[in-house]
Order: structure tokens, then C-alpha cells, then sequence
């Protein structure tokens, strides 16, 4: 395994899914279902993230690994990456599920087949659970199980639902004191932007830009001034693959509105909205590359960022290479700082044993 300069946790991989294996886990109503395998062939168990079609970017040459768990491991040797935590792709969209029945059953088939396929065969690859917000008790239950039975540490909001209503809204409350319960963080992942008003944009480079960091600003906003952080000051939350840097702006945004407006608009909080971000309840993952770095770690703090891989999306492995390196070299951030971005925040945030142990 390569050697960095220090221990390294992803907080951010993905896996790919295999649609009829997942299926083969299935029970309660649509058990059986992967028994009909020419429709398993035709259809996702999830839905479009956002009309736009992947394949031409996904398989263009050099951006084609779909990395089951000997390349994953592969790669993290590659990398000199002690352990990594890993989200979907097809099931980033799964709160655009219309069905909550299915959700519930395909969320459980996802994590038993991540489980198995994964995080049962190698200690170095932990799963962040799916757990269906479309019912909420069920959710509890999948967070239990995949925490108790599973192993899997974190959790999983999806940043954009059909549900009409945002991680504020007091029904999704029990998933927090249950995450409380549980010390299991829970993470709002980008990629799905169905909704949000991107259907003028003309081109896929457009949506991409916005995709990501969209949702996650208007999860974070409903949650800070719904009096979430206030009323679970024990929750973790993490707001992945948006980078770093819109945190300050959104800080000074909605200090703002709150200073104009939150006496009868937000009458639960009780501090300033910022201070909630910075409080330790909020996280966020960073690019390698990101210049507004050192900014946010003066305004937003050195505790609560942490690196991710994003591995194997839409790059060639070899530019995943230098990721790890670029962090170590800057020049604008202390070695203190580098050593919390690659692997202390991660490893507070998801409760995980010290990556140096696994050197």
C-alpha cells in the first residue's frame, strides 16, 4: 500500500450497483422478483436521477472501472487509503421513488446486498445505509438494523425526495432521536435535481454544476431554521459532494435572514444559524483542489471537513492518484489541518477506529 504522509479515511466512495443481485435480496411484497430477469435486464430498481442520460461520459476511455470489492480494495492500496465509506449511484435518485412500499423493501435489499457483496468481505469498506424516508417508521427500523446487524455506520437522507416537505419538517424527527440513539451519523448526498427548476438549462455541464450543491443548500436551510440542530444538538449531518466552499456564503446568508426575520420566522433557534454550522453538527466533504480552502476553514473551522475520493465517478483512476498528494503539498493550509481533512473529521464524524491502526 502506498504510503502518505498521513493516514487517509474516504468519507465519500461509491459503489455501482448490480441490479439483479440486489433484486435476489428482496423479500416481503416483491419477493421473487429477480426471478424475471429480462425485466431486470430493461429496468433500474431506482429511479433517473434527472433525465440525463450518463452513459456517454460514464464509459468514455479511462472512466470505466465498476469496481466490485477486490478492485475497491485495489484502489485504496493504490491511494494509501486506510478505509473508505461508500454511497450509491442508481440509488443516489431513491427518493424519487413513488411507491414507499418499494422503498422500503428495495432500501433493505440495497443494504443486505452492499453488506454481502462489500462491507461483510473487508473491514476497509463500511456502508452508508439507505434507509426509506417515504415511512418513516420503517426508516427507524433500517437504520437499527444496518447499524446493530450490518455494521454499517452512517446513514443516508437523499437530498431531493418527492415528498413535498424538507428535513425541517417535524415527521422525519424520529429518524434524528433514533440517529441520536444510535450515535449514526446521517449524510445528504447530491446528484438528483428533479424539481429544482433545471429543466430550461440546454446541457448536461449546466445541471451538473448546479446538482449538487442546490439540494444540499436548500436541505441544510429548511433543517437550520426548522430548529433541527437546536432541538438534536447530538445529531451529525454531513452535506457531501458539494464541496467546501459554499458553507461561508451560506453562513452569512442565512445569519442575515435570520437577523431580519427569525424572531417570528424560526422562534426555535435560539442562536445565530451560523453558529449551529460551526457547533459541530455539521459536515462537509472538500475538492482536493478547492482555492477557497483556507477561507473556509477560517470561518467554517478546521473539525468539520473531510476528504472523499468519489471514486469511481466520472474521472480516470490516475487523476484519483493525485488527489491525496495535492492536499498534502498545499502550501495555504497548516499539516495540522491536512492531517483533520484526511482522516481525523472522518473518523470523529463516522465513530471509526483510528486509521493508523490499520496501517
Amino acid at each position: 500500500m502506498r504510503k502518505n504522509r498521513f493516514p487517509v479515511i474516504d468519507g465519500d466512495g461509491h459503489i455501482t450497483e448490480r441490479s439483479k443481485e440486489i433484486l435476489e435480496f428482496l423479500g416481503g411484497n416483491y419477493r421473487g422478483t429477480s426471478k424475471d430477469e429480462s425485466w431486470a435486464d430493461t429496468f433500474s430498481p431506482f429511479p433517473s436521477l434527472d433525465g440525463w442520460a450518463r452513459l456517454s461520459g460514464m464509459s468514455s476511455p479511462g472512466l470505466r472501472d465498476y469496481p466490485d470489492c477486490d478492485t475497491w480494495v485495489a484502489f485504496l492500496d493504490e491511494c494509501g487509503i486506510q478505509t473508505t465509506v461508500v454511497y450509491p449511484t442508481a440509488a443516489l435518485a431513491f427518493g424519487l421513488i413513488q411507491d414507499p412500499a418499494w422503498a422500503v423493501d428495495i432500501a433493505r435489499a440495497y443494504n443486505s446486498w452492499l453488506h454481502a457483496s462489500y462491507t461483510k468481505r473487508t473491514q476497509r469498506i463500511l456502508g452508508a445505509a439507505l434507509i426509506p424516508v417515504h415511512d418513516v417508521p420503517a426508516a427507524v427500523k433500517e437504520m437499527r438494523r444496518a447499524k446493530e446487524e450490518l455494521g454499517m455506520p452512517g446513514a443516508i437522507l437523499p437530498s431531493v425526495t418527492n415528498l413535498r416537505k424538507g428535513y425541517g419538517h417535524e415527521s422525519f424527527f424520529p429518524i434524528y432521536e433514533e440517529a441520536c440513539r444510535l450515535d449514526m451519523p446521517l449524510a445528504v448526498h447530491g446528484a438528483p435535481s428533479r424539481g429544482l427548476g433545471f429543466d430550461y438549462l440546454d446541457t448536461f455541464v449546466e445541471v451538473h454544476a448546479l446538482e449538487h450543491p442546490l439540494p444540499l443548500m436548500i436541505q441544510l436551510t429548511n433543517m437550520v431554521f426548522q430548529g433541527v440542530f437546536e432541538l438534536y444538538p447530538d445529531l451529525r449531518v454531513a452535506y457531501l459532494e458539494a464541496g467546501a466552499g459554499w458553507i461561508p456564503f451560506m453562513m452569512d446568508r442565512l445569519d442575515e435572514d435570520f437577523e431580519r426575520r427569525g424572531k417570528k420566522w424560526a422562534p426555535r433557534l435560539k442562536r445565530l444559524p451560523s453558529d449551529y454550522i460551526k457547533s459541530g453538527s455539521v459536515y462537509v466533504s472538500l475538492e482536493s483542489e478547492e482555492r477557497t480552502l483556507p477561507y473556509v476553514l477560517e470561518l467554517f473551522g478546521e473539525d468539520h471537513i473531510f476528504f472523499a475520493s468519489d471514486y469511481p465517478h466520472e474521472r480516470a483512476r490516475a487523476q484519483y492518484l493525485e488527489d491525496i498528494p495535492g492536499i498534502e503539498a498545499r502550501q495555504d493550509i497548516s499539516d495540522l489541518a491536512k492531517q483533520k481533512i484526511l482522516a481525523d473529521n472522518a473518523q470523529r464524524f463516522y465513530r471509526l477506529d483510528s486509521p493508523a491502526a490499520a496501517r
